[in-house]
């Protein structure tokens, strides 16, 4: 072929016999490097492994998995990672030990809409909350058979013929409360789900959980136009003065800048009620022994038989406490004279216990 012809596959390019020439022998020489550095390595590992052998070392030494304390601690030394990078991770490695109920809104707070009700009652009751998702109901709030969104309501073809909700219901995904979050993320990412129902161990309704509420245990609060004002943070490293009962123990110890017992509960009003032994009521106290300083939590607001606001307050350390049917006193769960936290069986047998004795020295103080 003459000047100006093409190589089959190159259109429009010329036949140059140097340029097509370097061309091809780069390309065996890429190929070629490949080739050697693929051996080099393999040989290097083999060699590496005999030798190993030959010193009565396993292959597999140095490979062990390492422990969360120590992959924190890499991360909190690392000199690649900056601040916001190495906090992103830190609350990463938390999550993976969370569950998806820490994180739920409890089926007590969650806006239902009854499945027999018209578009319109639906409408009325939508209008008068800041939520967008609805889980509906046949009846009973463990009978859920689905969810609807807002636009579902609002944005409709004028003659489409629906008159009920559960006409209008969508497939709900439903997750199991023991959950780890993590895992529960990655799968509604996956799914493309934005709202769950959390069952509990019994296959009732245990509360629902959206994409944001999880996301937000990674990347820390999320607020649009539409959400309540937040609760201010801690100034200057102080801790609020009151907080909502509803308020989970890790949220609470960022807040707090102390933790409180682990236990069969999730939030503050759960531990208040854990350690007074009973349903709160207005008024009672715990006071928690953080090392060498105290702390009072009490119920500043209820609602029905929740605790809905609790306050905190430094409390003066006593000489001896001496316990009342209101106030509760609680040995640290971190005192460093322990070493270790206290079970949530020990608390609350602590707590018990201190009923008894209250019962106990009643006609004592009143004479």
């Amino acid at each position: 072929m003459g000047d100006g012809s093409t190589e089959p596959g190159v259109v429009g390019a010329p036949n140059s016999g140097r340029n097509n020439q370097t061309s091809v022998g780069l390309g065996l020489s890429a190929r070629a490097r490949r080739t050697i550095a693929r051996l080099v390595v393999r040989g290097a590992d083999a060699v590496t492994r005999w030798v190993i052998r030959l010193l009565g070392e396993s292959p597999a030494a140095g490979r062990a998995p390492i422990s969360e304390a120590e992959l924190r601690d890499l991360v909190a030394h690392s000199t690649v990672l900056d601040r916001d990078e190495r906090q992103l991770i830190d609350e990463v490695i938390a999550a993976g030990g969370r569950h998806v109920r820490e994180l739920m809104v409890p089926r007590t707070e969650v806006v239902y809409l009854d499945a027999g009700s018209s578009v319109a009652r639906a409408v009325e009751l939508a209008r008068d909350t800041r939520h967008s998702r609805f889980p509906v109901i046949d009846g009973s709030h463990d009978d859920v058979v689905g969810f609807v969104h807002l636009r579902d309501l609002l944005i409709r073809p004028a003659a489409d013929g629906v008159r009920t909700v559960a006409e209008l219901a969508r497939p709900l995904r439903h997750l199991p409360a023991s959950k780890r979050v993590l895992a529960a993320l990655s799968e509604m990412r996956r799914e493309g789900d934005h709202l769950a129902l959390v069952v509990d161990e019994y296959g009732g309704t245990a509360g629902i959980i959206t994409l944001e509420d999880l996301i937000e245990e990674l990347v820390g609060e999320i607020h649009d136009e539409y959400d309540a004002t937040p609760e201010p943070g801690p100034v200057d490293g102080t801790a609020p003065s009151e907080i909502d009962g509803l308020l989970n123990l890790n949220d609470f110890a960022e807040r707090a800048g102390f933790t409180l017992a682990a236990g069969p509960y999730d939030t503050v009003g759960g531990f208040l009620m854990a350690m007074l032994g009973r349903l709160p009521t207005l008024g009672d106290e715990v006071v928690v022994a953080v090392g060498t300083s105290h702390w009072r939590l009490s119920v500043i607001a209820m609602d029905g038989r929740r605790v809905s606001r609790v306050g905190l307050a430094p409390a003066p350390t006593p000489d001896v406490v001496v316990p009342r049917p209101a106030k509760t006193t609680v040995e640290s769960i971190a005192a460093p004279a322990r070493g270790e936290a206290m079970t949530a069986e020990a608390l609350t047998a602590e707590a018990l216990a201190a009923q008894v004795l209250a019962a106990e020295v009643a006609p004592v103080n009143a004479r």
